[in-house]
């Protein structure tokens, strides 16, 4: 049983640790989205291929608000700390 608790507890802790940078990539792709950069450029390519399957699925869930404003990122980060 001891054996267990321990693995489940190591388990819990890399979900915790792996949402966490998730967290900070969807960020980091919220900010990098205000500003005009180069498409083929590797990180943002990455960082557009890792969070555009989640962000795309919210977008189609909530409405879109004039001005243009995508409030999917925000709404993602608040799912990962719920």
């Amino acid at each position: 049983m001891f054996m267990i608790s321990n693995f489940l507890f190591a388990l819990a802790k890399l979900v915790e640790i792996l949402l966490g940078v998730y967290m900070w990539i969807v960020i980091g792709r919220a900010i990098l989205s205000w500003v005009n950069l180069d498409p083929y450029n590797p990180i943002v390519r990455f960082l557009h291929d890792v969070t555009e399957p989640l962000l795309s699925r919210i977008r189609r869930r909530i409405p879109a608000f004039g001005g243009g404003m995508d409030f999917s990122p925000m709404i993602l980060i608040l799912a990962i700390h719920a």
